[in-house]
């Protein structure tokens, strides 16, 4: 999880690979209309990322006791909270970082549909990880393939809160 540009889409398959475990890239879940939207520099509203949502949660519930590691954005508790609802074991991974670092990102990037346009939106919507939802905070500083170390590591010595079963 985390804001727009902060390497979601990079280090999850990086780190799926470390932990064994299948990718899905979460944009590939938003219909057509949600992709549209985000293009022309709109940000999407709370209906709107009602479907993509439930979309994700129901490919991790279809992980549960197997594992698997999914991207999205999951910036606010409430979306955090839906996710949970459908699969109720997940652990956030929560990519955070200096706000010009993942500027400049985003701005380098190429073939994304997400502008940097929107980067503040989705700041001003972020609502970090609360002490009782499972998951660790990772910084994105570094490599890629270092990212994703971390965040393995963060993820094996994790013992906040446990996730609903």
């Amino acid at each position: 999880m985390g804001v727009a540009g902060t390497g979601k889409t990079t280090v999850g398959p990086l780190l799926a690979e470390r932990l064994g475990v299948p990718y899905a890239e979460g944009d590939d879940f938003h219909p057509a209309v949600n992709i549209a939207k985000m293009t022309a520099g709109v940000p999407l509203t709370d209906a709107d990322r009602g479907p993509w949502l439930d979309a994700i949660g129901t490919w991790a519930r279809g992980r549960a006791g197997l594992g698997g590691v999914v991207s999205g954005s999951a910036l606010k508790r409430a979306y955090r909270d839906r996710l949970r609802a459908g699969a109720p074991g997940v652990v956030f991974v929560h990519l955070t970082g200096d706000r010009a670092l993942i500027e400049d990102r985003m701005t380098h990037r190429r073939g994304h549909f997400m502008p940097a346009a929107l980067l503040d939106s989705q700041f001003a919507t972020l609502q970090p990880l609360q002490p009782d939802e499972a998951g660790v905070e990772v910084e994105v500083t570094g490599t890629p393939e270092e990212i994703a170390a971390r965040a393995a590591q963060a993820l094996q010595a994790y013992t906040g809160p446990t996730p609903h079963t």
